[in-house]
């Protein structure tokens, strides 16, 4: 009488890529409730319910896009299935989105006590990948709330928009207390973000075991700078599309608001500190020199994909305006030898799914100020590293890191990141030697365009594998949505 199988599944022939290992080894993977049971060479096909063959395609620990966007522009629920299906043809198995309160999202004001369970219930059932969010305290009350929303919902990361204090979304705006929906008494101010801090540094006080996985996370522009910037260039004929944004948001607003942020961690005892989506040489020097300044200070510093592979000369132009601006080549270049230096602990997408009519102005399609910010990208995040990674030569490993391992131990996503007995069985397996061409006709995003159109990738995902069930395969993404929410406690 022969044994019933030990495993769920097995996936053969895997050339197996861990954060943590140089060497790529050929090897099986063995499945079991959800979880990676054996990793071995050979692995009997008999002790198995099923057999995949990975027919020798790279193994990557399933990606950990730690900055997303769901739901800013069109409804959370309807946006949750299409850029969580694109998240999955992109080898992305775990989401964490960033979400606040006041105009866009739910487009309310109010109590995250009220406001953060909505979220939740139009997030359940509608994710193809894992989920867990980042909360940006807008109001006093909110501050008040970080602990309920630690204990309730296991979020312990905060996000700071530093240039909300004077600045909207996507220009000029004198009216904050509308924009953000708080009372006429409150600011969202220099003095706002030091009560965030000295409030998360009172929470990781209270939670010691807990310390090393609550974070606050800043995006540093400066609104006094990019008013009188936009103002300056909106009148210089001289300079369009890109090139004009970035100039209305010049890096040394970066790299002001990065040293005012770090101050104030300083000040406050807030040691652990994410620097979102540096855009170019002179945030990441900025970035390093307060990790100089203040060595006890946890620092890690995240840049986007989209800022490693495009720049103000992309011909698709107006399609890429996002904050913080898309740079000149040699500000690209220098994040890319910061990625390769080691001075750079994870690489996202900042996907925001924006339709093309609030992207492209009918009447004036070339006016970048008439665009929305922000555009979706996670579904080339994996690809898009590996691509350009490749070629100046990073290794399979560190990028393994920087997409997987770091970012899920920062945020407390302790069976994620790596593919070893016990994990989650999130892999993706991608294929090194294959070349094409990115159309956005072929995503799964609503979004119908993309700036990275006409860009010819190297290593395209193959199949994703979410807590062993593929999710993407041949093209094709499958069966229901089975995300969970991921409660980080």
């Amino acid at each position: 009488m022969s044994e019933p199988p030990i495993l769920d599944k097995i996936i053969k022939n895997v050339r197996v890529v861990c954060p943590h290992h140089d060497a790529v080894e050929l090897l099986d993977i063995g499945i079991k409730d959800g979880k990676f049971a054996q990793i071995a060479p050979n692995i009997n096909p008999d002790h198995s319910q099923e057999v995949f063959d990975a027919k020798n395609l790279l193994g990557f620990p399933g990606v950990v896009d730690a900055h997303m966007h769901i739901g800013i522009y069109q409804p959370l629920d309807q946006d949750a299935v299409t850029e969580s299906k694109a998240a999955a043809m992109g080898g992305v198995t775990t989401s964490l989105n960033y979400i606040r309160t006041g105009k866009y999202y739910l487009n309310k004001g109010g109590s995250y006590q009220d406001f953060f369970p909505e979220v939740l219930a139009l997030s359940q059932g509608n994710f193809f990948v894992d989920y867990s969010y980042h909360i940006a305290p807008i109001s006093s009350q909110h501050i008040d709330e970080m602990q309920m929303l630690f204990e309730e919902y296991g979020i312990g990361s905060f996000k700071i928009f530093m240039f909300y204090g004077g600045y909207g979304l996507h220009g000029l705006s004198e009216q904050q207390n509308l924009f953000l929906m708080i009372n006429k008494a409150e600011r969202y101010d220099f003095a706002h973000f030091e009560f965030i801090m000295r409030g998360l540094a009172k929470l990781r006080e209270s939670y010691p075991e807990a310390q090393e996985r609550i974070s606050l996370s800043l995006h540093c522009e400066v609104a006094e700078i990019l008013n009188a910037y936009t103002k300056i260039v909106e009148n210089d004929s001289s300079l369009s599309g890109l090139h004009a944004y970035s100039a209305a948001r010049p890096p040394h607003s970066e790299g002001l608001g990065i040293c005012i942020a770090s101050y104030l961690a300083h000040e406050t005892n807030c040691a652990n500190i994410n620097l979102l989506h540096l855009s170019s040489r002179k945030a990441m020097e900025a970035a390093l020199t307060m990790q100089t300044a203040f060595p006890h200070i946890n620092f890690r510093r995240e840049v986007t994909v989209g800022h490693l592979l495009l720049d103000v000369d992309t011909p698709n132009g107006t399609w890429a305006k996002v904050n913080p601006p898309i740079r000149p080549r040699v500000d690209v270049e220098y994040l890319w030898q910061a990625v390769l230096n080691h001075q750079v602990d994870w690489i996202v997408s900042d996907h925001a799914c924006c339709a093309a009519e609030q992207k492209i102005s009918a009447k004036d399609p070339n006016n970048i100020w008439l665009a929305k910010s922000g555009f979706g990208g996670t579904e080339y995040l994996l690809s898009g590293v590996f691509s350009e990674g490749s070629k100046r030569g990073m290794s399979y490993n560190h990028m393994a890191k920087l997409l997987s391992w770091n970012p899920s131990r920062r945020f407390g996503l302790l069976t994620k990141g790596d593919i070893a007995i016990g994990y989650d069985a999130d892999l993706v397996l991608l294929d090194p030697n294959e070349s094409f061409v990115v159309n956005a006709v072929e995503s799964e995003s609503q979004q119908g365009y993309t700036p990275f159109a006409g860009m010819e990738l190297t290593g395209r995902v193959k199949s994703t594998f979410l807590r062993g069930n593929v999710i993407y395969n041949n093209r094709q993404v499958l069966g229901l949505p089975t995300g969970r929410y991921l409660k980080r406690s």
